[in-house]
């Protein structure tokens, strides 16, 4: 099995130091990953759409360590500009888990700078954007040090499988239009251990798809990802579902590949639902849609049926509404959007997003 394991990865003095800043989007899956098995692999595949706007700006210098410690992990974090210990913690203990990867981590001090262009833990995939931008600048190091990574697609995978290992859904975000992860019979280029680029497998109407992401609440969620993915595992509805996920992924697959966009639309729609319905049937139960956001379900699905205009919902892992729509009808859909739904957004926020071109260094 893969694991990019590389003791070689060991630099030889002098040491150098430097700068890395990477952009990395969000991303909307359409079919959802929930539930997961060994380190950090899904229990069913997922495919996502890549995010423009809505994305986490990553600084990583790194020096030659002084008086820090050989065998520990020396690094200062700030988020939003302000130190943020939750954080540190949490980035030192994936660090630490992947100094068998890069085995150069323990040689430098890290400071890392971060900060996102949407409300942190409220359902917007804060951590896809987030540990897809930092394992792009550790391979970007990497590439630096030892010129181990100059093809772009060894790159891109490396920094997938990096990501993953940080936060399953991040593996997606480093690739543009669309990312596929997960194994899937018929696909032989699946895999549980990294997404693959999707997006010459989309018709091109779904190359300038609008996200317009509604922000319902900024309030961090009750119950986080990782602790949802961990009560699927008491889930008496869980086999099913993983079987039900694979049966929408074929099918958005050709759905995606014949421009189908009403097919496409039943299956965002379909999953977003089933994905509150597992969360709702867990032991114990929990309820992340708030009232605002089963009302704008209900408006979109009037504002469809009297329009016949391809306007569709899904929701991520919280109470935020994200609206699909082809490009064609920007005009008449943002129309709606802003007289009928931004009044109900948390200050009238919301994010008018798009399909974007994956992670980007700056």
């Amino acid at each position: 099995m893969l694991t990019y394991e590389n003791p070689n990865l060991v630099l030889i003095a002098p040491i150098e130091t430097g700068t890395v800043t990477c952009k990395s989007p969000s991303n909307i899956a359409i079919v959802k990953y929930w539930g997961k098995f060994g380190r950090q692999m899904p229990q069913n595949p997922s495919i996502s759409l890549t995010l423009d706007k809505a994305y986490t700006k990553t600084v990583l210098k790194y020096q030659p360590k002084t008086n820090q410690p050989l065998d520990e992990i020396s690094l200062s974090f700030r988020f939003e500009e302000k130190e943020n210990e939750k954080f540190k913690v949490k980035i030192v203990k994936f660090l630490e888990s992947i100094t068998n990867i890069f085995p150069f981590l323990m040689q430098f001090h890290f400071e890392v700078d971060s900060m996102n262009s949407f409300p942190h833990s409220s359902g917007i995939a804060s951590s896809a954007s987030s540990m897809s931008a930092l394992a792009m600048c550790l391979c970007e190091v990497e590439n630096r040090l030892f010129g181990t990574l100059a093809n772009k697609t060894e790159f891109l995978k490396k920094a997938s499988f990096v990501s993953r290992l940080g936060s399953g859904s991040a593996c997606r975000s480093v690739y543009p239009v669309a990312g596929m992860w997960g194994e899937l019979g018929g696909e032989d280029l699946s895999s549980n251990l990294y997404a693959i680029p999707f997006e010459k497998r989309l018709h091109p109407v779904f190359h300038t798809f609008h996200d317009d992401i509604l922000i319902v609440s900024k309030g961090e969620k009750a119950v986080s990802s990782r602790a949802g993915h961990a009560l699927m595992e008491g889930n008496i509805y869980a086999k099913n579902r993983y079987e039900q996920a694979r049966n929408r992924t074929q099918n958005l697959i050709s759905a995606f590949a014949n421009g189908d966009v009403e097919q496409f639309g039943k299956i965002a729609e379909n999953e977003a639902l089933t994905l509150h319905a597992l969360m709702m049937c867990s032991e114990p139960s929990y309820m992340l849609m708030r009232p605002n956001s089963m009302l704008m379900i209900e408006k979109v699905q009037a504002f469809r049926a009297d329009t016949k205009l391809p306007l569709y919902f899904t929701l991520d892992a919280g109470p935020n509404l994200h609206l699909l729509y082809p490009d064609e009808y920007v005009t008449e859909i943002q129309g709606f959007i802003k007289s009928e739904l931004v009044p109900l957004c948390e200050n009238e926020e919301w994010i008018a997003d798009k399909v974007g071109q994956g992670a980007t260094f700056l």
